[in-house]
């Protein structure tokens, strides 16, 4: 689904931690709410925490070319990059939402990637509509096939409140 909005509003509504969140969707054993909720936590934390740190520490760089060794410009992406994922961890851990996808969201963010406020809230809308893409994937499973998904061996529905 974020592939079509990405193709119809040639906004980056695909990105490369989205990838590992439908993987972690897919195949995560957990409660319909409680995978929601981690996954989109963690992406908004990286949201946050990757223009915090690279506004911080590497305003104005970008890795849109491999910097040269010891550049200044290298050193402050490098930093901002590890200020990033730690903030992401330690927050995800604190709130949670681990959900370890979110820390390529701000690895993306922090190196100046996708790092616009309005590149952020492409990001997070993304993954929101990846989650609720799932949910009504799962919805439509159980009402054309009835019964338990095969992968989770109960009944989801019954999970929709964590």
């Amino acid at each position: 689904m974020p592939g079509l909005v990405a193709r119809a509003t040639g906004r980056p509504f695909v990105f490369p931690s989205l990838g590992p969140s439908a993987f972690v969707l897919a195949f995560d054993r957990r409660s319909v709410r409680e995978r929601a909720v981690r996954v989109v936590g963690g992406h908004l934390i990286g949201g946050v925490a990757g223009p915090a740190a690279r506004t911080a520490i590497a305003d104005g760089a970008a890795l849109t070319a491999t910097p040269p060794a010891l550049s200044p410009e290298g050193v402050r992406l490098t930093a901002s990059a590890v200020a990033s994922l730690v903030a992401t961890g330690w927050a995800m851990i604190a709130t949670g939402t681990v959900h370890p996808p979110a820390c390529a969201t701000t690895l993306i963010v922090s190196l100046g990637l996708l790092s616009t406020p309005t590149e952020v809230a492409i990001i997070v809308a993304s993954v929101t509509v990846l989650v609720a893409f799932h949910a009504g994937v799962i919805l439509a499973f159980k009402r054309l096939v009835g019964g338990t998904h095969p992968l989770y061996g109960r009944d989801e529905a019954t999970d929709a409140d964590g």
